[in-house]
């Protein structure tokens, strides 16, 4: 999965994947993480995500990256805040409130922006990229968490073969072959989420599985 075709979907407002409310996932489980107000939150490949709102509004510093230009902008004009605009090396970065988001490629994110990062937040970074992708964002990942950092990840079960992802079909036995090594992860639940924009898709069933995963 190029960069080019995520850049096209955001110019062509293909964004079927942007959700419309705070991820209910997110919300239930997020306290037992038992982060405090002023800690660091990471979201890799967070878009425009109104699950970045509902972190800030728990006394949380946001960090996130991602690679399009205009979901960022579009965050804080629907946001309705005015960002500070800096140029970091590779990234452009956009402040405002407890939010920033820095705009560029993920892979070249600097772990030492995270030094203190407390927790991260993964609804549909994982899911948005092929197979060969997923192992290389997860060592990215290891790579900038500091250890005992704690996280939310959502994921996708389905019938890879009925329907060409994006969003990518990611296997609770996958999920604990990439957070082996260097993980601490736990399954939490696995919910049904099959809709009619699966079903036009070709699929029959489609379930989200949440897990709560810890740096070690």
């Amino acid at each position: 999965m190029q960069a080019d075709f995520w850049q096209s979907r955001w110019e062509n407002n293909e964004i079927g994947f942007h959700a419309k409310q705070v991820n209910s996932y997110l919300q239930d489980n997020w306290a037992a993480l038992g982060l405090q107000a002023g800690d660091q939150v990471f979201v890799p490949l967070c878009g425009k995500s109104l699950d970045l709102t509902w972190l800030a509004a728990q006394g949380l510093r946001v960090t996130g990256v991602e690679l399009s230009q205009i979901a960022v902008e579009a965050f804080f004009a629907e946001q309705q805040l005015e960002p500070k605009v800096n140029q970091e090396g590779a990234f452009k970065v956009y402040r405002a409130g407890s939010v920033e988001i820095y705009c560029g490629d993920f892979f070249q994110f600097d772990g030492a922006l995270l030094e203190g990062c407390k927790g991260f937040y993964d609804r549909a970074a994982l899911i948005a990229l092929p197979a060969e992708m997923r192992a290389r964002y997860v060592q990215q990942l290891q790579a900038i968490l500091p250890m005992g950092c704690q996280g939310i990840l959502v994921t996708l079960i389905y019938d890879q073969a009925k329907m060409d992802g994006p969003p990518f079909c990611v296997t609770d036995d996958e999920v604990a072959q990439l957070f082996g090594a260097g993980w601490n992860c736990q399954h939490l639940r696995t919910e049904d989420a099959f809709n009619k924009r699966f079903a036009d898709r070709g699929l029959k069933t489609l379930e989200e599985s949440v897990y709560r995963l810890r740096r070690c």
